[in-house]
């Protein structure tokens, strides 16, 4: 299958966890950062997921935030991810700003020109990428 997201992020399960009608799923990705979704139950069921297995975070390049001076214990998204600016490609209203975490994983975020010039952002920036973890899709 091919699909539009942009982010297509490979790991393994760390764990998943059901509540009462949803599920956290912490998903380890291959450069060893984690990345959490929140997801329905009857998903997690139907997607066979479990510790150690492999799946993939999905998420769209529009629902990846980037902050610049982030501190992520003052922020309620689940996904802080901490990296460097490796490419910018402006547009002429929305610009792709491809981001490095730390891992080595790339993770690309659409956001307007507006931001990209306010926050400075260039190859070479050190930069947040934040996602909530109900923008995080699962898939095996």
């Amino acid at each position: 299958m091919i699909i539009s997201a942009r982010n297509v992020l490979a790991g393994k399960i760390r764990s998943v966890t059901m509540g009462a009608v949803n599920a956290e799923v912490a998903l380890d990705l291959e450069g060893g950062e984690t990345v959490v979704a929140v997801i329905t139950n009857a998903s997690a069921k139907s997607l066979g997921l479990k510790a150690a297995s492999a799946a993939y975070a999905v998420i769209k390049a529009s629902e990846v935030m980037i902050g610049v001076g982030v501190d992520s214990n003052r922020i309620s998204a689940r996904n802080v991810l901490q990296g460097e600016v490796i490419k910018v490609e402006e547009g002429a209203v929305n610009s792709e700003v491809e981001v490095k975490l730390s891992g080595g994983t790339a993770v690309v975020a659409s956001i307007t020109k507006a931001s990209v010039r306010s926050l400075g952002l260039r190859p070479g920036s050190k930069v947040t990428a934040i996602v909530k973890a109900s923008n995080v899709l699962i898939g095996v």
